[in-house]
């Protein structure tokens, strides 16, 4: 019985790295890029127009576009499949930004925004549901750390390379080079159409069970769990730049490169300990080095503390990154990708943009240090969450 059962389970561990996934990976690289590369600089240019208090509306307006994209996507992606899903989505993430590197005026900065947010959602959900549905099911927390690994370096370098570009040559080449390395992703496309696409078979459920599944605990805990975390991210990405402008460049774009970098290799971590001793346990210590990590981040005086603040976050967010996602695919039916990238995705984006909402309208009164550490508090209350799901 026991050799039976090796010989059943050993080839599905040897398959974990596909060729779906590598063929898949190509259009993960475009998407991270078309989105960080250009998501630090876009405050720093409204800011630059004179849009001091509204720095974080274009971040507001993509995320809040994201959002509504991803309510709808996994309706379109039943109609049109995966593969023309992701084509789509990369066209609408890249090409707008070739119009900021005309003009920066605040509309423009939030009609691109809008454009590139509905982009982004078709790519995540449509991709998301594509990842969890192409990894062996008893390994899918390793599946999607690799996945997290393409997302996570592209992020690691795009982030700080934004901030970086805009401050050694200006603004329009990170626009530029957003849309040519997106649109040269769809290049990918040509090797997607070996992907499954499972759409036109799973479509119609997956749409009914969205609203459902948004009202079960099962689902909207770890969600919620997520959200709190996303919060901050939306804070960070957003004005950690601003807060330490008046120090030299590098600090922040090592702070951003720290935070991708740290989540990287703890979705690593987290996905192989996820699988052996479960998910759920991994939440209270990731919700703990989030907190930690962006109070730290309030000592803006200190390059030390800003970026290892980062680092840290960054690890708390990474661990919750995967251990969320991988407990929601477990508790869902067979086909329910959809669904729970969709979920997923919108409690990511949502709370980013949230958080970026929040944070602008306190900053101006209350400061950057203060505003990060009422970021750090308000993750707090979702550790009661989390040891529930303990």
């Amino acid at each position: 019985m026991t050799t039976t059962t090796d010989a059943i389970t050993a080839p599905a561990r040897s398959g974990l790295v596909s060729r779906p996934l590598l063929l898949r990976s190509v259009s993960i690289f475009g998407t991270s890029v078309g989105f960080y590369l250009p998501l630090s600089v876009v405050p720093l240019l409204a800011k630059q127009g004179g849009a001091h208090g509204g720095a974080g509306l274009g971040t507001v307006a993509l995320l809040l576009a994201t959002v509504a994209g991803e309510l709808v996507t996994p309706r379109l992606t039943a109609r049109i499949g995966y593969r023309w899903a992701l084509a789509l989505g990369l066209t609408l993430l890249g090409g707008p930004t070739l119009v900021l590197a005309a003009d920066g005026g605040q509309y423009t900065i939030i009609g691109v925004s809008i454009v590139r947010g509905l982009g982004f959602a078709i790519c995540t959900v449509a991709g998301g549901a594509l990842n969890a549905a192409i990894m062996p099911a008893e390994r899918r927390g390793e599946g999607l750390a690799v996945v997290g690994l393409v997302s996570g370096v592209s992020s690691l370098l795009a982030l700080p390379a934004g901030v970086w570009v805009a401050a050694q040559w200006g603004f329009g080449p990170v626009f530029v080079a957003t849309a040519v390395i997106t649109l040269l992703s769809l290049l990918s496309l040509l090797s997607v159409p070996g992907l499954p696409d499972r759409a036109a078979l799973a479509g119609a459920h997956e749409h009914r069970g969205l609203l459902a599944g948004l009202r079960r605990p099962a689902f909207n805990r770890p969600a919620t769990i997520f959200a709190a975390s996303t919060a901050a991210v939306g804070v960070l990405v957003t004005f950690l730049p601003l807060a330490i402008a008046d120090r030299p460049a590098w600090v922040a774009a090592a702070a951003l490169l720290a935070q991708p970098g740290a989540a990287t290799a703890a979705r690593w971590v987290a996905g192989r300990l996820g699988d052996r001793r479960g998910p759920a346990r991994l939440l209270v210590p990731g919700l703990a080095l989030a907190a930690a990590g962006m109070a730290a981040m309030a000592l803006t005086g200190s390059a030390v503390a800003v970026i290892g603040g980062a680092l840290v976050f960054g690890a708390g967010f990474g661990v919750l990154q995967n251990a969320t996602l991988v407990l929601m695919y477990n508790r869902a039916p067979v086909g329910g990708e959809l669904t729970v990238s969709a979920i997923w995705n919108t409690a990511y984006d949502l709370g980013m943009a949230g958080g970026a909402l929040l944070a602008g309208l306190l900053v101006t009164t209350a400061g950057y240090p203060l505003t990060f550490l009422l970021t750090a508090a308000a993750m707090v209350p979702a550790l009661a969450l989390a040891v529930k799901e303990r």
